[in-house]
């Protein structure tokens, strides 16, 4: 497998568009620089909160190569090259190893509805074509087409050396139970984030980092509950997670 990466509190940054609906890089930079003000130990880009289903195939090579310049090495950059048909998302895996990311995620196919096999190969073959850190998003279930199962995630381990953990939005708990108790068996190390505002419990599960969205808008309030899980102090963290979800709901 390759070295170690712990992403920590990962920050998923906004796409500001001009009024003709490209992107505005200008304002695109004041953005990045304050997620790196405010805490953020690693990006990741453009996730579903970036518009990334918004954008063209060349939009995101260019906001990926964009951000990496931009930053600088200043906190690591997660690519999210997901797409719904397979050799897409290989080619935009290979283009975000070459730009320089220092991870890449993606989920399971958009929309279809593949057999489980089918979700399998075509995440195997994501990971495979790349020997940065890969990490399968397990996304809101109205999202995708075939639900990530914990098989689908051991199968997963199996086959791809180097997936280092899943990103998990379902809050479904008994998922995120099996996958760090059975993954952990099979790989020492394999990491569960959280990849939702909700940091409580994917921590309190074994959970070492978090992909959440509401950094961008509430930065401290984010960090302070992460600390927190850090330190398992969740009864202390209870009542900012739920001021958390008040925003969420907002």
């Amino acid at each position: 497998m390759t070295k170690t990466f712990s992403p920590g509190l990962v920050h998923a940054p906004v796409t500001p568009f001009k009024r003709d609906q490209g992107i505005d890089y200008d304002t695109y930079a004041k953005v990045l620089e304050f997620h790196l003000r405010n805490g953020a130990e690693a990006l990741a880009l453009p996730m579903p909160e970036g518009e990334d289903m918004s954008l063209k195939d060349g939009e995101l090579r260019e906001i990926l190569e964009f951000a990496i310049k931009r930053v600088k090495g200043r906190v690591p950059v997660i690519a999210h090259v997901s797409d719904a048909g397979t050799s897409i998302a290989v080619e935009r895996a290979v283009h975000a190893e070459k730009a320089g990311a220092a991870a890449i995620a993606s989920h399971p196919p958009y929309f279809w509805h593949p057999k489980p096999v089918m979700v399998v190969e075509h995440l195997a073959r994501i990971g495979a074509a790349v020997k940065l850190p890969f990490y399968v998003c397990n996304p809101p279930v109205e999202s995708v087409g075939t639900t990530l199962s914990t098989e689908i995630v051991l199968q997963l381990i199996e086959r791809v050396p180097n997936l280092a953990g899943v990103i998990d939005a379902s809050l479904e708990f008994v998922f995120m139970e099996e996958v760090v108790s059975n993954g952990r068996r099979l790989r020492p190390g394999f990491q569960l984030l959280a990849g939702q505002d909700y940091l409580v419990p994917a921590a309190a599960l074994g959970g070492s980092g978090a992909i959440v969205p509401l950094a961008g808008i509430a930065p401290r309030l984010v960090r302070q509950v992460y600390d927190l899980c850090k330190q398992e102090k969740y009864v202390e963290a209870r009542g900012m997670q739920e001021d958390i979800a008040q925003l969420h709901h907002l």
